[in-house]
């Protein structure tokens, strides 16, 4: 069995802002789950849940001073469009667009949150 990442969470300081901002400007589905300011997300259209994740409040550790986690990526189907929609939204880009060759254009920015993210917008033919 291959190990593909099944499920990613978004920890945010305000749940609703977060939501909003997701909803907004990648099209994500929000079905509150569990405990208050807790959301399974679905990042796939109607009827196909993609990959799955959880939006919930930001939850400090007892040592230390909030989530650590790892870079996350959003395959985009237009870049720039992408990087205008993150702005409108309350994002703010973190570094202008570069090219990897062979494989496509990739931005970094930061969401309503201050969770750094990357989307990428692969070029065509990459086998992913």
């Amino acid at each position: 069995m291959a190990n593909h990442i099944r499920h990613f969470a978004i920890h945010a300081d305000d749940v609703e802002r977060a939501r909003n901002f997701y909803a907004a400007v990648f099209d994500w589905r929000f079905e509150p789950w569990g405990p208050p300011d807790f959301y399974l997300i679905r990042t796939g259209p109607e009827g196909d849940r993609g990959l799955q994740g959880a939006l919930q409040g930001r939850q400090d550790p007892l040592i230390g001073g909030g989530t650590v986690g790892f870079e996350c990526t959003i395959g985009v189907q237009d870049l720039d469009a992408m990087l205008v929609k993150i702005g409108e939204h309350g994002g703010r880009l973190l570094s202008p667009p570069f090219h990897i060759h062979g494989v496509g254009r990739l931005s970094f920015f930061e969401d309503t949150e201050r969770n750094r993210v990357g989307v990428m917008q692969y070029d065509p033919g990459y086998p992913f």
